[in-house]
C-alpha cells in the first residue's frame, strides 16, 4: 500500500536559499521508498552541492555539464521518460518564467519540456516577486497546462521581510507527493468516511468530559485509504495529529456533532469506518458559567449520547444506506463477547475489537493488538503490530468485502 514503492521521482532544484529544504525533501522521499534523482541548476550549486543530494538519495545528481557529456544528446530524454513525477523545489521566479514560456536553456528546463509525467512545483521567492503580476501570469499559464503548484506559504523571508514566498515545509510537501502518487489506486472513485479521536462533551465553558483516545488508529486508517486511491472524509474531534494530505477534514467536538456529520457524509460513500471513541454519556445540564471550586461541589447528572453506529444500522436496515459499516470496540472486559454483540445490534459488516488493558494496545500508543470479528461468527486475532499495519489489514478486509480486484488474494 506504499505509494512511493517502485516510483521514480525527479527532483529539480533551482537557485534559492531554500535549497537546504530540497535536500531534506529528497531524504524524506528516499526514506519513504522512492528512487530519487536530482537535477541542480548552476544557481542552485551556489547554495548546495551535488554531493549533498547523492549522499541522501544514493543516486547520481545531474548538473548542466552533463548535457555535454558522452550521452549529452539524450540524457534529458532518459531522465524525463523514466520519471513517475517531476518535482521542482524550490522553484524560483526565473525558472517558473522559463517553464511558462517553453525556454529550455539548462538541463532542468529542457528535461521539464521533455517530461510526460505530472509536474509539481513548490515556489520559493520574496513576497514581492511572488505577488508580481508577471509571476502570477506565469503561474496561471502553467496551471492551465496541468502543472500543480504547492505553496508558497507565509512566513519570515530571507530578505528580512514577512510575506507569502516561503517554500512549503518538506514534510507537508512529501505528504502532498504521497497523495499525488496514490491517485489511480484500487479504491479510485470510492469515497470512504472515517471517524477519529475522542469526542468532547462540555461540562461548563472551560471543562469537558472526554476520553484518552489520541486518534492515531483512525488517522492511520485515513492514510491507508488515501494510499489506495480513495477519496476520504475525515470526521475528527480535536487531536494533535497532522491531517493526512488529501483528506477532507470535517471537524467536530461532541457526539451529537459527529452524528450529524456522519449522516451528512455517508450517503454517497462506499464505507464508513467508525474508529472514533465516542462518549456514551454527556452532562444533562452543562453550566453556562465556569463552575467555581469555591462553591459546593455540584452533582453531575448524565444522559445518554446518540449511538452513531446504531443509527447508521437503522438506515441500512431500511435500505437508506448501502455502504459497508466497520466499527471499533475498545473494551476492558469480555472483549470478544461485547464486540460480537455490537455486530448483531448495529448491523456491522466487521468490528475491530481490542483490549485496552493489554500491553502495547489501546489508547495513546503507536501499536495495537486487535481481533477482527465478522457477522458469520468468524474471528481473526492479529498479533501486536503498528497501528499503520492494523489499518492496512482493516482496509484489505474492506476491499475484499467490496469485491475490489486483487483483494481476495491478500
Amino acid at each position: 500500500m506504499n505509494p512511493f514503492a517502485n516510483k521514480h521521482l525527479l527532483l529539480g532544484v533551482t537557485g534559492s536559499i531554500a535549497c537546504y529544504k530540497a535536500a531534506d525533501l529528497a531524504s524524506k522521499l528516499r526514506q519513504a521508498g522512492a528512487e530519487v534523482e536530482a537535477i541542480l541548476t548552476q544557481a542552485a550549486q551556489q547554495f548546495i552541492t551535488p554531493l549533498t543530494f547523492q549522499s541522501v538519495t544514493g543516486r547520481r545528481t545531474f548538473v548542466d555539464a552533463d548535457l555535454w557529456g558522452a550521452a549529452g544528446h539524450v540524457i534529458h530524454v532518459s531522465l524525463a521518460e523514466k520519471a513517475d513525477l517531476m518535482i521542482i523545489a524550490p522553484a524560483t521566479a526565473n525558472t517558473i518564467a522559463k517553464l511558462a514560456h517553453g525556454q529550455a536553456d539548462n538541463l532542468l528546463t529542457i528535461t521539464s519540456l521533455a517530461a510526460r509525467c505530472p509536474i509539481l512545483i513548490a515556489p520559493a521567492m520574496d513576497g514581492g516577486m511572488w505577488d508580481n503580476s508577471a509571476t502570477q501570469a506565469n503561474v496561471q499559464l502553467l496551471k492551465a497546462r496541468g502543472v500543480t503548484f504547492f505553496g508558497p506559504v507565509e512566513g519570515h523571508l530571507a530578505s528580512g521581510l514577512r510575506g507569502v514566498g516561503r517554500m512549503t515545509d518538506p514534510a507537508d510537501l512529501a505528504g502532498h507527493i504521497r497523495y499525488q502518487l496514490s491517485r489511480g489506486g484500487p479504491l479510485t472513485g470510492q469515497k470512504i468516511v472515517v471517524t477519529a479521536g475522542g469526542t468532547q462533551e462540555p461540562l461548563d465553558p472551560v471543562r469537558v468530559l472526554t476520553n484518552r483516545s489520541s486518534g492515531k488508529q483512525g488517522y492511520a486508517i485515513v492514510q491507508a485509504a488515501l494510499d489506495l486511491g480513495a477519496d476520504v472524509d475525515l470526521i475528527s474531534s480535536p487531536t494533535h495529529l497532522p491531517i493526512p494530505a488529501g483528506a477532507n477534514l470535517i471537524p467536530v467536538k461532541t457526539a451529537g456533532e459527529m452524528l450529524e456529520a456522519v449522516l451528512a457524509a455517508i450517503m454517497d460513500s462506499s464505507a464508513l469506518v467508525m474508529a472514533a471513541a465516542v462518549a456514551d454519556f454527556r452532562p444533562a445540564h452543562p453550566a453556562e458559567q465556569k463552575i467555581k471550586k469555591e462553591n459546593t461541589i455540584p452533582p453531575i447528572l448524565l444522559e445518554r449520547n446518540p449511538d452513531i453506529l446504531q443509527t447508521v444500522g437503522f438506515l441500512k436496515h431500511n435500505h437508506q444506506y448501502r455502504g459497508l459499516t466497520i466499527g471499533f470496540a475498545a473494551e476492558s472486559q469480555e472483549v470478544l463477547k461485547n464486540a460480537a454483540g455490537k455486530i448483531r445490534a448495529k448491523k456491522l459488516d466487521m468490528i475491530v475489537a481490542n483490549d485496552i488493558g493489554a500491553p502495547g494496545a489501546g489508547f495513546e500508543v503507536d501499536t495495537n493488538q486487535v481481533t477482527l470479528l465478522f457477522p458469520d461468527g468468524r474471528q481473526e486475532a492479529l498479533p501486536l503490530m503498528g497501528k499503520e499495519e492494523v489499518a492496512d489489514r482493516v482496509l484489505w478486509e474492506m476491499m475484499r468485502m467490496m469485491g475490489v480486484e486483487g483483494a481476495s488474494s491478500g
